[in-house]
């Protein structure tokens, strides 16, 4: 009679568990990309900023009366901004350019170039700080500086009395809300053709 065998049985080794094949990723396009600058684009650029500081030129060098020169600097001074950075802060510079002019400047120009050019550069400055959404608080800083001229600026200087007339207050309000709403424009349908190219790109992909 032979011995049962001690050795243990073999076990059945398990079988290897399938290896998870994974999901090709698609690349996530940015939440905001930055546009291709192309040959055409800075063209564009170029001759429309350029454009722009000639034509301001034009109004601040010729005759004119001073709500023309107020109006075109304001607004023409937004809108060039729109072109590149650069040529909002030159057109900025521009508004000085009545000192050299053959027509006599008002006689309170020396004191309203100033503070005026002081609101309009806080307003270029928001403007670069953000996109669309910052636009309200540049307007709200510029009005809130000509409103705050027209109500004080006879109490600090009894001889200021050009800021509180109503024709300088409008005159500078408008030219505000010309430039800001080409600003407005311009960046709605920069948005909208960027977001019709991100769903190309998404759906070629």
């Amino acid at each position: 009679m032979t011995a049962p065998d001690s050795a243990p049985a073999p076990q059945p080794t398990p079988a290897a568990a399938p290896a998870r094949t994974r999901r090709a990723r698609r690349p996530r396009l940015p939440e905001f990309e930055p546009p291709r600058i192309t040959p055409g684009r800075a063209l564009a650029h170029l001759l429309g900023g350029l454009i722009t500081l000639a034509a301001l030129a034009y109004f601040q060098w010729t005759p004119g009366e001073w709500p023309v020169r107020l109006l075109t600097w304001v607004a023409l001074t937004i809108i060039a901004d729109e072109f590149d950075g650069w040529y909002g802060y030159a057109a900025l510079v521009l508004g000085g350019l009545g000192y050299f002019s053959p027509v006599t400047p008002p006689e309170q120009w020396s004191v309203i170039l100033p503070l005026v050019g002081g609101a309009l550069a806080g307003v270029l400055l928001i403007k670069h700080s953000g996109g669309l959404f910052v636009l309200p608080f540049a307007a709200a800083l510029y009005a809130g500086v000509i409103i705050g001229m027209g109500k004080f600026a006879t109490k600090l200087d009894g001889s200021l009395t050009l800021p509180t007339t109503e024709e300088f207050q409008r005159t500078a309000l408008i030219a505000m809300i010309i430039g800001l709403t080409v600003s407005a424009v311009r960046r709605v349908v920069s948005l909208i053709l960027r977001a019709r190219a991100q769903r190309d790109a998404a759906l070629t992909t």
